[in-house]
C-alpha cells in the first residue's frame, strides 16, 4: 500500500520516506476553502498557497504585489478546510530577501497566524541567512530554484533558466546548500529535465518540478491552470485537466438566461 494511503497526515517525514520508496509526491495550489476542501479530499500531498495568488486571484501581472497580509488571509482559509495534505506558504516579495530577521518575522507570522505546517522562498546562497534564521525557529523551510518569479524583473522573461554550463552549475550548488542548511524539498521551476533528474538523483530531500521533466520526486501546478480557469497561460508544461472557464461561463449564461425569462426560480424552488 503507498505512504500517502496508510499516513494520517502528510508531514515533511511523510515526503522524505515517499522519496526513499519513489512514490511521487502530488502537489497543488489554492487561496480558498472550497477549493482547499476539494483538493485536500481529491488526496493531494502537498497544498502551496503560492504567491501566485497575485496573479489568478488578484489579476496582478507578477506576484511581487502580493502582501504579507494578503498571503495570511488566504492561508487561514485553506489550513481550516485542510485534514491531511502538508500546507506550505509562500514568503512574499519583501518578507525574507536581504534581512534575516525580517524573514524570521514574516515566516513566524505565518505560522502563527494561519496554523500552515512550513514556508517556501525562493533562492540559494542569496538568501542563506534567512533560511538559516527561520530554520533555526523550528520551522521547515521549503526551497525553490530555477525560474524564480519573484525576480522576475531581473532575469526580464519567464524562459527556461539554467540552459548554460556556468547557471546550471548555480544551480546545482544552491540545491546542495538548501540540502544542508536543511531545508526539508525543493522546487525546480522551468529548468532542462536532464538537469533537474541530475539534482533528483544527488540530493536527499524531496524535487518538486513544475516544467522540469518526469525524473524528479513530484510535480506542482497552479490549480487555476490546471483546471482551465485561466485561459491566457499555457505554456509547454501545462496539462490542462479540465475547461472550467467555458463550463463555467456557460453555467452563468443559463442562469441569466433562466431569470430573465423567469424559468428560475420555478414553483419548486421558491416558498
Amino acid at each position: 500500500m503507498s505512504i500517502h494511503k496508510t499516513a494520517r497526515k502528510i508531514t515533511t517525514h511523510v515526503l522524505q520516506a515517499m522519496k526513499a520508496k519513489n512514490e511521487k509526491i502530488a502537489m497543488l495550489t489554492a487561496y480558498d476553502y472550497s477549493m482547499a476542501k476539494i483538493v485536500d479530499q481529491a488526496g493531494i500531498d502537498v497544498i502551496l498557497v503560492g504567491d501566485s495568488a497575485a496573479n489568478v486571484m488578484a489579476g496582478y501581472e507578477t506576484t511581487l504585489p502580493l502582501t504579507l497580509d494578503e498571503i495570511i488571509y488566504h492561508a487561514k482559509s485553506v489550513v481550516r478546510a485542510v485534514e491531511k495534505a502538508l500546507v506550505v506558504v509562500d514568503l512574499p516579495f519583501g518578507t525574507y530577501q536581504g534581512n534575516s530577521k525580517h524573514a524570521l518575522d514574516s515566516a513566524i507570522r505565518i505560522m502563527k497566524e494561519t496554523g500552515a505546517s512550513a514556508v517556501k522562498l525562493e533562492g540559494g546562497l542569496e538568501v542563506k541567512d534567512s533560511i538559516i534564521r527561520i530554520l533555526s525557529a523550528g520551522i521547515p523551510v521549503m526551497g525553490h530554484l530555477g525560474l524564480i518569479p519573484q525576480s522576475i524583473n531581473k532575469f526580464g522573461t519567464y524562459v527556461v533558466r539554467a540552459k548554460d554550463e556556468e547557471e546550471a552549475k548555480r544551480l546545482k550548488e544552491d540545491a546542495k546548500l538548501l540540502e544542508d542548511l536543511g531545508c526539508f524539498a525543493i522546487v525546480l521551476e522551468k529548468i532542462p529535465a536532464k538537469l533537474a533528474t541530475e539534482v533528483a538523483n544527488n540530493i536527499s530531500i524531496p524535487i518538486i518540478g513544475i516544467g522540469a521533466g518526469g525524473g524528479v520526486d513530484g510535480q506542482v501546478l497552479v490549480i487555476h491552470d490546471m483546471l482551465g480557469i485561466t485561459q491566457e497561460f499555457s505554456p509547454r508544461f501545462l496539462r490542462r485537466y479540465h475547461d472550467l472557464a467555458t463550463e463555467m461561463k456557460n453555467a452563468v449564461s443559463n442562469y441569466v438566461k433562466d431569470v430573465r425569462s423567469m424559468d428560475f426560480p420555478n414553483e419548486k424552488e421558491q416558498y
